[in-house]
């Protein structure tokens, strides 16, 4: 047998065992290496992702919103409430803003589009909240202004403005709010009182344009 022969030969004898291996695949070793899944033709490519709704924040007058509706990138656009109140949207026209959540607008405008669009996607988000805002004054690290999110507790402003200064009279703070005649009271709130679990009523959820003194 020549060398040309044995070569082929050779080969044969390689082909034949890569078969015979082929073959004998168990189940077990069909299941760990599966075949890749026929994609099916009516499940969509693009999924509308979840919407994240807010049904606690009411939205305010110069609060700016990111509002985004599905495929329409020549509607979906970033815009302030006016001091009227309203938005202005492509489409959908004037629509009113403030006092609804993000949630009831996202409705309202999905209704409005729907003339337009085959069922239209709106998300709705607060970007800035520019509407509601509570001060907080004296011996803290920031004093000043801060927006008020939902359910900011006395607790939470404080930390917010990162906590007391040295000298600061953590028995002495107060609020001062001003009620629905235009009347300023004026309510206690000692810290170290509410820490320790003696005075947690004390550590109110604050409401818009409440100061916070600490002295």
């Amino acid at each position: 047998m020549n060398t040309w022969e044995s070569r082929l030969c050779l080969w044969g004898l390689i082909l034949a065992t890569a078969c015979a291996s082929l073959s004998a695949q168990t189940p077990i070793a069909r299941l760990n290496n599966p075949a890749p899944a026929a994609t099916d033709a009516n499940v969509p490519v693009n999924v509308v992702p979840s919407k994240p709704h807010d049904d606690h924040f009411v939205i305010g007058k110069d609060d700016i919103l990111a509002i985004s509706v599905w495929k329409e990138p020549e509607i979906s656009r970033s815009l302030p409430v006016r001091p009227d109140g309203k938005i202005s949207l492509p489409l959908a026209g004037e629509v009113e803003a403030a006092g609804r959540t993000p949630l009831q607008l996202e409705q309202e405008i999905t209704e409005k589009l729907r003339g337009y669009i085959t069922d239209p996607e709106v998300t709705v988000m607060v970007q800035q909240i520019n509407s509601a805002k509570f001060n907080i004054l004296g011996e803290v690290s920031r004093p000043g202004s801060y927006p008020l999110i939902s359910s900011t507790t006395v607790l939470d402003a404080i930390a917010s403005a990162g906590g007391f200064r040295d000298f600061a009279k953590q028995k002495g703070i107060y609020i001062l709010r001003k009620d629905g005649n235009g009347v300023t009271r004026r309510i206690a709130f000692d810290y170290k009182g509410v820490i320790k679990g003696k005075h947690t009523e004390q550590n109110i959820n604050l409401q818009p344009d409440d100061t916070i003194v600490v002295p």
